[in-house]
């Protein structure tokens, strides 16, 4: 490349760019926008954990019933993640998480005024098609941000995801006793009508832009970061890395065009990228399931036991969610950002989560066999640690490994796995339970954890300290 890094060379990339320009007052307002769509989706996540108790007592519903209420979100996101991966692969990211705002927004006001049981899991369904698109804004977001910074300002916005759950238990336990469910939802709708109130002022990814070809618009939004960060943008042509590695090898420029979806799938089933993709759908799959797996437990566990031992309390004890637990390991997501904060950049994103799933598994083991309240709640405190910092890190690294053609749809297909594991883990976590199998619980969450820690290890890709790729066939590129 000439002149690469913005030294005053005849061809600059959009990375090197955002190496010039550094991380400013623009990149701020894109972080916040990102930020505010995460904990609106935290928010309609977490309030899953409050809502199915309650409504099985008001409504009468068996476990299986039950658990199908926050099955269905995750069939909802299973057929969102990877749909609004395609479109805005296609059409752009705006357009793409735009869509994800008015889905999420008007689906999730309305569930609030749900007349009966059918209704709400057609509604909250909804919400998880919406919801489904959470991939798109952090595929956007990580376009903004240069290279250097990337590890530390995706944990920053992850941050934002234990800012709404923490958000939503201290909601949930302030309405819920005495306004009741309906009002939690809509309340939890509020944060998706932001998005769509400051949507004309978000930009669209300048490196989407120049790998299709429209280099104006790509340069003139890295103008306006410029003067909004009071630096300036490298002397010289904007490329996108396609025609760098056409120079580099005396080739013309590849003809940009828009890729179809069976296009897109075929690309990540390539050669290059068959391997980690189909391993970071299994890691995917096992940190949904176990994540969202332990939300539930913390509220189902305790009383599920209680329950199979013949312990005689009452009906509004029973079934009412126990409000302080559930806020006690919430909070347990704030040392688990801090630990990807120390150690996603040195340590490296394989390494780490590999080793925080099986801390993971030791932890939780102990519950295998009956504990005291006090020790389970310290457990699935530790667990939710554990299972946070890996959530945390793999949104930064499965984004990083896919270059910009397929980057989306391949996070939104990954992404889909993980909904099914979400979909899968209220039978095991709710129903299991409830119906006293607790160890066989405890143990299905034992072995999707190690399979996970161990498929993470074997993907062949590092992206710590990595540039971000165009075309499927460029490596990762050191800083």
């Amino acid at each position: 490349m000439g002149g690469g890094g913005g030294g005053g060379g005849d061809t600059f990339t959009v990375d090197d760019a955002l190496l010039t320009l550094g991380f400013g007052k623009y990149q701020y307002f894109v972080l916040a926008y990102a930020a505010l769509a995460w904990v609106s989706e935290a928010m309609e996540m977490m309030l899953l954990s409050f809502i199915g108790p309650v409504l099985k007592r008001i409504w009468r519903l068996s476990a299986k019933e039950q658990s199908l209420i926050t099955s269905v979100v995750f069939i909802g996101m299973l057929v969102g993640a990877y749909s609004w991966g395609v479109i805005a692969d296609k059409y752009g990211r705006r357009k793409g998480f735009l869509m994800t705002a008015l889905v999420t927004t008007s689906a999730g006001f309305m569930s609030s005024f749900s007349p009966n049981y059918a209704t709400l899991l057609v509604l909250r369904c909804v919400v998880g098609i919406g919801l489904g698109g959470g991939p798109v804004l952090c595929s956007w977001l990580l376009e903004f941000i240069p290279p250097p910074n990337r590890g530390t300002w995706m944990v920053v916005f992850q941050a934002f995801w234990t800012v709404g759950a923490v958000f939503e238990a201290s909601i949930a336990w302030a309405v819920m006793p005495t306004l009741g469910w309906r009002w939690l939802l809509a309340f939890s709708s509020i944060p998706s009508f932001g998005l769509l109130i400051f949507y004309l002022c978000t930009p669209e990814s300048p490196r989407y832009l120049c790998l299709n070809g429209k280099i104006k618009e790509a340069k003139t939004i890295l103008d306006r970061i410029a003067k909004v960060n009071g630096t300036e943008v490298p002397s010289g042509t904007l490329v996108s890395d396609d025609d760098v590695v056409a120079s580099d090898q005396d080739s013309t420029p590849t003809k940009r065009h828009k890729q179809g979806a069976l296009t897109t799938i075929l690309k990540l089933l390539s050669r290059e990228l068959i391997r980690p993709t189909l391993l970071l759908w299994v890691v995917f799959f096992g940190n949904s399931f176990s994540y969202y797996g332990l939300v539930l437990l913390t509220t189902e566990l305790n009383a599920g036991r209680s329950a199979c031992a013949g312990h005689k309390v009452k009906a509004e004890e029973t079934e009412d969610v126990n409000y302080k637990d559930v806020f006690i390991t919430t909070f347990a997501e704030f040392p688990g950002l801090i630990i990807v904060a120390l150690t996603v950049d040195r340590v490296g994103r394989r390494l780490s989560m590999a080793v925080l799933f099986f801390i993971c598994c030791v932890l939780i083991f102990p519950l295998v066999f009956q504990q005291s309240e006090m020790v389970t709640t310290g457990l699935l405190f530790g667990s939710r640690i554990c299972i946070t910092a890996t959530f945390t890190t793999l949104f930064i690294y499965a984004p990083e490994i896919y270059p910009t053609a397929v980057r989306s749809t391949g996070f939104g297909a990954a992404s889909s796995m993980g909904r099914i594991g979400g979909m899968v883990c209220p039978y095991v976590a709710v129903a299991l339970v409830q119906g006293c199998h607790e160890t066989a619980a405890i143990g299905m969450f034992e072995v999707i954890i190690i399979l996970s820690g161990v498929c993470i290890l074997l993907i062949p890709i590092e992206t710590k300290g990595r540039k971000l790729s165009d075309d499927v066939k460029q490596k990762c590129q050191p800083v």
